[in-house]
Order: structure tokens, then sequence, then C-alpha cells
């Protein structure tokens, strides 16, 4: 469904740009990516609505066939990245799952701001975006995905989320739309 309304209590959700995932290669330009995201935050910020950077520091403990690499973060890992221009006033949720709801204050956060619809935007769209995304539906949150500021590290899988899963969790719009939406709100 493509985007119709934005909840006068929306919240940004940001998943998982920071320097050591960017630095994966992406079905998109991440540069793009990153503009497109910033540019959402601004918007938010700007109607005084809340902007919660996530991140992703460790995984869920079970066995998997997918091999894991080892270990090997750099230190700056899970810093957010400049380009977010992080204020004091966002919030910022450190995850160890795939979705930023498992084991964190988020839904607790959104609640005390009396948030009814989150709008996302990341990496990646088939693992952090999706989980999420699926989270704040079971949880009663209206969601809005912004297409054109999520990525995967895989084509094929970032199409999948996009067009069979995403239509079932909310409506998509783009960065643009989303922030034509905010504009046209009331004050």
């Amino acid at each position: 469904m493509t985007i119709t309304t934005l909840d006068p209590t929306a919240a940004l959700l940001v998943i998982d740009l920071q320097k050591g995932i960017v630095a994966y290669p992406t079905a998109h330009p991440i540069d793009t990516v990153l503009r497109r995201a910033s540019a959402l935050a601004d918007a938010f910020r700007r109607h005084r609505l809340p902007v919660v950077l996530v991140r992703v520091d460790g995984s869920a403990p079970g066995r998997t066939e997918q091999v894991r690499p080892a270990d090997e973060r750099r230190a700056d890992w899970t810093e957010l990245v400049p380009e977010l221009h992080r204020q004091p006033d966002d919030h910022v949720i450190t995850k160890r799952s795939w979705g930023a709801f498992t084991r964190t204050e988020l839904e607790a956060h959104l609640t005390a701001h009396g948030v009814t619809q989150v709008v996302l935007a990341g990496i990646a769209t088939s693992i952090g975006v999706e989980s999420t995304a699926r989270q704040a539906h079971e949880l009663g949150f209206h969601v809005t995905l912004a297409s054109d500021a999520m990525t995967d590290l895989s084509p094929e899988a970032h199409t999948n989320s996009i067009t069979r899963i995403f239509p079932r969790l909310g409506e998509i719009g783009t960065s643009d739309e989303i922030i034509a939406l905010l504009d046209r709100s009331p004050a």
C-alpha cells in the first residue's frame, strides 16, 4: 500500500546505519541511502518528532546454518555514521538481535512519547529493518517504510522485503513522500 498519512505522533527509527554495517557491500549506493535517511531525520527533528537511532552490537546466540564470521570488528564498528547528524534529543538504542524491540527499551520509549506510528529506514532491509517492522506491527504501531532510505546486502532479499513482506506490515513510501506528508501536517 502506498503511504497515505502520518500520525501526528509518528517517530523515525533508523536501523543500523553505523560504521561497521555501512562498510559492507550493499545492493544500492550507500551514499544515497545515508543522504535520504539523514533528510528524514532532519525533517522529523524539524517537526519535533522523535528520532530513534538504532545500532547493533552482537547477535542472538542460537545456532544457524550460515557460518558467522569471526568477530574482527574495528574499534568504531558500532559508531553511528556522521551523516545522521546525531542530536542531543535523539534516542539511541543498542540491540543484540535483529529486531530493535527485542530486549531493549524501545517500546517503552515510544509509548512514553505517545508514538502511534513508526517510519523505518536503514540496513539491512531483510534483516534489521524487516524484523523491527514485524515487531512494530505486532505491537500495534502503524508502520511506514521509507523504501529508498534502506538497502540490503542482497538485491533479491531487498526486493522480496519491499514487494512481498512490507505491504503486509504497513505502508511504503519514498523519503520525499514521507517528508512531504510531514511538511503538510499542522505544526
